[in-house]
């Protein structure tokens, strides 16, 4: 799984100012041969090794020349690196066949990073990727455990054997369970994930899988609980369906009433329902303190409560501008913004609060449809540059005058770019629309701040 039978060169992409590194002239361009001696597999190795008040590392300049650099350090200081390859070593990618997989739904043409599915537990440590353990042995999980490599990130869905192995459609997905318990009695930090599939894993295959997990606490941290998303193709794959909002009411139901005990014996609420439940039930999201310090917020947990909360702080604050004379009240302003369906509620909530502190504003919300991935779409970062123009389009027509500007949030976009998931680009957007546009922060105070013509 790690490369031990390649041996890549780590070549250094750069140095961070100020760090170790620079200190000791280590460059871009370098490449690190070995630290106390250990040939480095992986970002594993390099991580394991590095922690150490004194080190040996040796790095091969660009003139072939090698350095055996001598450092004395805090125990867990970094060096200050970063490599060309992060993992540093090839990317591990799934072996499943997930009824619910995503990337099997997406439509054809769209660029090749957007298939590719990794299932790589270095993701899981680096960057909070959830993975199955499926391609993983037991040296791969010994190896997690000397190094204490936490927190894991697992994709559960199911805590039944043959029901996890016809769901990732891999004859040893259920076997590989032991995993979880190996690293709970290691004291490994784990977060785990369930993505709900109706009539497959819900109902009394849920709740087994819940009480199944909370024996692994308190290691196990917390779980999340996630509708299956669907687009329009789907042809060939396995036939799921879409919860209603009486079973959205069931799912949560199940989850609130366990949340209690485990939080008055572990002090983790640990099971979690995403913020689509409480949408498609029509029911508030929890308060704050729910959310365990939104430790499952990449899952879609909390992720509404959170901006509500930062929006409504902003809100306070933009009071007390009007009040001290920051901010003039009077000014005339008519925005468009675009989302998705799944946040157009609580996007006119707010929006509404602020049109109440400047009378001569106009906000309105344009709910976007996605046509291109299937109206059973409807989260906001999976609109596409196409279905907004389009709709915004019809929008402003159907108004009869155009805004000022169109506000839109940057997870709507690639990172670092101003390109959509179809690679249509903002200006062209801007281009078409005939409209400038506003790309505001993903936080509550950012959307605010945007609307009162703050800092975008």
């Amino acid at each position: 799984m790690f490369g031990k039978n390649k041996k890549p060169e780590h070549i250094i992409k750069s140095v961070e100012p100020g760090s170790i590194a620079e200190e000791i002239n280590i460059e871009p361009g370098d490449i690190l041969v070995s630290v106390n001696g250990n040939t480095i597999g992986d970002v594993f190795d390099y991580r394991y090794y590095i922690n150490d008040e004194y080190i040996e590392v040796v790095v091969r300049k660009k003139d072939g020349e090698e350095w055996l650099l001598e450092i004395d350090k805090d125990y867990d200081e970094d060096l200050g690196i970063e490599f060309e390859n992060s993992l540093m070593s090839d990317y591990r990618s799934c072996s499943n066949k997930c009824i619910f997989c995503f990337i099997d739904q997406m439509p054809p043409g769209m660029r090749e990073t957007l298939y590719f599915k990794d299932d790589d537990s270095r993701l899981s440590f680096l960057q909070g990727n959830y993975i199955t353990l499926t391609n993983m042995n037991d040296e791969d999980i010994d190896r997690i455990v000397k190094m204490h490599l936490a927190p894991i990130n697992i994709s559960v869905h199911t805590t039944e054997p043959e029901l996890r192995s016809f769901m990732l459609h891999n004859r040893f997905a259920g076997e590989k369970l032991k995993y979880i318990k190996t690293l709970y009695d290691n004291h490994i930090e784990m977060n785990g994930q369930i993505v709900l599939c109706r009539g497959i894993n819900d109902g009394e295959h849920l709740e087994k899988t819940i009480n199944d997990l909370a024996g692994y606490l308190p290691f196990m941290k917390s779980v999340s609980v996630v509708p299956a998303g669907i687009t329009k193709y789907r042809e060939g794959l396995y036939p799921l369906e879409l919860f209603s909002k009486e079973e959205a009411c069931d799912v949560i139901d199940m989850i609130e009433a366990k949340q209690s005990s485990y939080y008055e014996r572990y002090g983790l609420h640990f099971i979690h329902a995403s913020d689509e439940w409480y949408i498609l039930a029509e029911r508030p999201f929890p308060a704050e303190e729910m959310y365990d310090d939104y430790i499952q917020l990449e899952n879609g947990v909390g992720m509404m409560r959170l901006f509500i909360n930062d929006a409504k702080d902003a809100i306070e604050q933009v009071k007390e501008e009007i009040a001290s004379g920051e901010i003039d009240p009077t000014i005339k302003r008519t925005i468009t913004i675009a989302t998705g369906m799944l946040a157009y509620r609580t996007m006119r909530e707010i929006s509404d609060e602020i049109c109440n502190l400047f009378p001569n504003f106009v906000v309105d919300i344009c709910a976007i449809e996605n046509r291109f991935f299937g109206e059973t779409i409807t989260v906001t970062g999976l609109i596409t540059g196409q279905d907004l123009i389009e709709q915004v389009s019809m929008f402003e027509e159907q108004k009869g005058s155009k805004s000022d500007f169109l506000m839109i949030p940057q997870c709507m976009l690639r990172a670092g770019e101003n390109v959509f998931l179809d690679d249509v680009t903002t200006d062209e957007v801007v281009k078409t629309i005939n409209m400038p546009i506003v790309i505001n922060g993903n936080t509550g105070s950012d959307f605010v701040r945007s609307i009162i013509g703050g800092s975008a």
